[in-house]
């Protein structure tokens, strides 16, 4: 695979996009700080944006609390899903095809 220098104006316009993205994603540790404190009632879902999983643990209290135990096995991969959408959000705003991501899938 051939590497080539970027002109200025699209390095700069990738920097950009990077810092958006990194403005808007979503901490993994903050999302497990929260299941402990306020998970019982989804607080960590509202975190990701799961609005409606959230209102249902809030009306369940975490399904009486199995929902909430069993969610801390999948908080990091909802962390991981949560940021790859928000960064292809970010980088098609700026138009640029992410090359990392493309290779994931």
């Amino acid at each position: 695979m051939e590497h080539t220098a970027l002109p200025q104006w699209e390095r700069i316009r990738v920097l950009r996009a990077e810092a958006e993205y990194r403005a808007y994603r979503k901490d993994p540790r903050v999302a497990y700080g929260l299941w402990c404190v306020v998970g019982i009632i989804g607080g960590h879902r509202f975190y990701l944006g799961d609005t409606g999983r959230s209102l249902a643990m809030l009306f369940t209290l975490g399904g009486c609390g199995l929902w909430a135990l069993l969610d801390v096995f999948f908080i990091g991969r909802r962390v991981r899903a949560v940021n790859r959408s928000r960064r292809a959000t970010v980088m098609g705003r700026y138009g640029i095809i992410d090359q990392l991501d493309d290779a994931r899938r």
